[in-house]
């Protein structure tokens, strides 16, 4: 009769190791690192499954294992503050995790179970009892009060109310951002000047919707005028600023 074996099965290989080093009661932060990787790989030896998925991960642990028992009997690596590294650190640190998010899943499985045996109890009041207001005495209510005494509660709420009005920032008005197209104005009034050959500014100013608009056609005019697209002139002081169309003094020479 051959000897019958069952193993308790794991939810992973994390599962497999917490089971182990809780097993043997040892310190997560000192593993011994031996002794947990042998009886790991025993129970790899022992675990019969078709699922290559959970094989290969069980498979991928032990790798890990052999490769801190070799780095163990290695001479320690010094870190850049000249502490020594101890291979088993980014395995402790997955372990504490993992430990975290399992006694966190039993403490919400124990509420789901306690959930479970809560019950609600549909409400069995006579509509006349749930519907049931006591009485009010207005007489009582009102007690000493009258028109007067109200007035003047009225007028000190509104006071009050009135006092929590800044007298300054209340008269501000809303501020608004405008976005205006800096290009297109540019190609409007360029194309505007051409056009017309000679323009007034007053009028081109005047015809912009926006006090935003008129300081980019402003600003428009001035960039024109730097590149020599355009020439200003003025007669006299406060006249009116009258725009010319400069041609290209090329095509000038060409078509002569």
């Amino acid at each position: 009769m051959a000897l019958e074996v069952k193993l308790q099965v794991f939810e992973g290989p994390l599962d497999l190791l917490l089971h182990l080093i809780e097993k043997n009661k040892v310190d997560i932060y000192d593993i011994p690192i031996v002794e947990i990787t042998a009886q790991y790989l025993d129970y790899i030896r022992q675990m019969e499954t078709n699922d290559m998925n959970v094989t290969s991960e069980f498979l991928v642990m032990a790798a890990t294992l052999l490769d801190i028992k070799c780095r163990m009997l290695l001479p320690k690596e010094v870190n850049e503050e000249g502490e020594e590294e101890d291979p088993r650190t980014e395995l402790v640190q997955k372990l504490l995790e993992y430990k975290m998010y399992k006694y966190m899943s039993y403490e919400l499985k124990d509420r789901q179970v306690d959930a479970g045996k809560v019950l609600f109890k549909e409400p069995t009041l006579p509509k006349e009892v749930a519907d049931y207001r006591q009485p009010v005495d207005y007489e009582e209510l009102l007690g000493d009060m009258s028109l007067s005494k109200l007035h003047e509660i009225f007028k000190s709420i509104i006071k009050k109310q009135e006092d929590k009005i800044d007298p300054i920032r209340s008269k501000f008005g809303k501020i608004e951002k405008e976005d205006v197209d800096m290009e297109a104005k540019q190609l409007y009034v360029e194309e505007l000047v051409k056009r017309t050959r000679h323009c007034s500014f007053r009028e081109l100013l005047e015809n912009q919707k926006s006090k935003m608009e008129t300081v980019v056609t402003f600003l428009v005019i001035l960039e024109l005028m730097k590149s020599g697209k355009i020439v200003i002139t003025q007669e006299h002081i406060f006249d009116d600023i009258i725009i010319d169309y400069k041609e290209n003094e090329s095509l000038q020479m060409t078509s002569s």
